[in-house]
């Protein structure tokens, strides 16, 4: 099974440069699209490659929201954590498969100021939480914008101010891994240095936002992960994980 995230900077934005349509024909299994930026409405371009669309996005027009793309009919789909203030949102969808569950996930942006980095570490609790209870069923794999550089190998630059960097969201990224939970990339590949997001303003400012994390059970069955470079139209870099299934 390959599982793609990416980070999309708008729907209507990156179906109007083709960039979508030609990542879908690469036949991915499961695609994961985070800032859709969409009422949820689905391009018909999508379901004419065969696709099944699972959108759930944010209450406010033109903010956030996700979506879920798959050639395989789930078990079920489940939108949001349950929770009101991250809901709203449209941050997280998840959907279930035979043998896992796949969890589809935006996290916040703490903010220029941080002005919202208690809302982050607030919702970085919660999903945990909420992983926690899928992973009591069937191992989970969770990809998407974390909006956080775990490591100083994951960022071009280092202001432990800047949103990303700061000590209490990398603080939650380790506690997290610890429970049993895998950055497949930096696991297969300890030294490499790889940027997911590049800024339009400030090329010269980047950092490993996007990542596929899966749960320790399923390590064994990872084949491949690698950030798809040659992908153009967003400020992000899809992330593709080959899982034996």
């Amino acid at each position: 099974m390959r599982i793609v995230t990416w980070n999309i900077n708008g729907l209507r934005s990156i179906m109007s440069k083709g960039s979508l349509e030609k990542l879908l024909s690469g036949r991915y299994e499961v695609v994961l699209l985070q800032e859709i930026r969409s009422s949820g409405e689905v391009p018909l371009t999508i379901m004419n490659m065969g696709y099944l669309a699972y959108p759930f996005p944010a209450r406010r027009k033109g903010y956030s929201g996700v979506m879920t793309l798959t050639l395989t009919k789930p078990i079920s789909v489940i939108k949001g954590l349950g929770i009101g203030e991250f809901d709203e949102e449209g941050r997280v969808i998840t959907i279930e498969l035979n043998n896992l569950y796949i969890v589809n996930a935006y996290f916040p942006r703490a903010g220029d100021d941080l002005g919202r980095l208690d809302f982050k570490i607030r919702f970085c609790q919660a999903i945990e939480r909420f992983l926690e209870g899928l992973r009591a069923r069937k191992p989970v794999v969770i990809c998407g914008d974390f909006n956080i550089a775990r490591d100083r190998i994951d960022s071009s630059f280092w202001d432990e101010k800047h949103p990303g960097l700061t000590p209490e969201e990398r603080a939650w990224f380790r506690d997290f891994l610890s429970r049993g939970y895998v950055d497949v990339l930096r696991e297969l590949h300890p030294g490499l240095r790889v940027y997911t997001w590049r800024s339009y303003r400030e090329r010269e400012k980047a950092m490993r936002l996007d990542y596929c994390v899966v749960s320790s059970e399923l390590m064994p069955r990872v084949r491949y992960v690698g950030v798809l470079e040659h992908v153009e139209g967003s400020d992000h870099k899809p992330v593709m994980l080959q899982l034996d299934l």
